[in-house]
């Protein structure tokens, strides 16, 4: 089972499009398969520039595009029905049992509110996916309706993900229009985005801190996770 496989696969594909609709009615931003598709590329752009293996890689986009198909059961816990639903769907195909587990583990602990990271996998697709921030992921494009959540994708201008190896730094820089939303706002959002990211790459058993950092001048924020230090850390940031 491939990645470019499980894109064409009809049922993920109907449970995607059936959530996506599920959560427009529900006033909920894109969970399309556009949002999958960038989630499982950044997600397998993370594990590549820290050296992890293609196999790795592999899994990851597959349970980058899968993550979100729960939402066709519902919103709340979407991670656990994702996952349930995700194994019965690779149960047909000739994925490995030990990279079928891994996968759908992975998107059992990708929602902030129920899980964490626990493997390179899962830690990959969290930050992927909390970090798809883009003026098109709004529906409603009615700005007087604009809920917190609309308006700080609206807000947004351009968005790129870095990774300086050097530095060990995941950085978000976003350019955002401040007419629409305020820089306050984006703390409101993104600071608990990035207190549950620290909080979750933390194991009983590998020591991990992170600290977190913001740079604003004008229109611009840059959200930074830094590692300060590791022990057998799932993923080296």
């Amino acid at each position: 089972m491939t990645y470019d496989e499980i894109k064409k696969n009809k049922e993920v594909c109907e449970c995607l499009k059936k959530g996506n609709e599920n959560l427009g009615v529900l006033g909920f931003t894109d969970h399309s398969a556009a949002h999958c598709t960038m989630v499982a590329k950044r997600a397998a752009y993370i594990l590549k520039k820290f050296g992890y293996s293609e196999s790795d890689i592999e899994m990851v986009k597959i349970a980058g595009f899968m993550h979100d198909i729960g939402n066709v059961v519902n919103r709340s816990r979407h991670a656990e029905y994702g996952a349930i639903l995700a194994n019965e769907i690779l149960k047909e195909t000739d994925m490995s049992l030990k990279d079928r587990i891994t996968v759908v583990s992975a998107i059992g602990h990708h929602d902030e509110s129920t899980g964490g990271a626990t493997d390179p996998i899962s830690a990959a697709l969290i930050i992927a996916d909390k970090t798809d921030v883009r003026r098109n992921r709004v529906r409603n494009k009615a700005k007087e309706n604009f809920d917190i959540h609309d308006r700080v994708n609206y807000a947004v201008t351009d968005a790129a993900l870095k990774i300086n190896m050097d530095k060990k730094v995941i950085a978000l820089n976003l350019q955002i229009d401040t007419k629409i939303c305020s820089m306050y706002e984006y703390f409101e959002i993104f600071l608990g985005r990035m207190m549950i990211l620290m909080n979750r790459l933390q194991t009983p058993h590998e020591a991990f801190w992170m600290d977190i950092s913001y740079w604003i001048e004008r229109s611009h924020i840059r959200i930074i996770i830094r590692r300060l230090t590791y022990y057998r850390a799932f993923l080296v940031l």
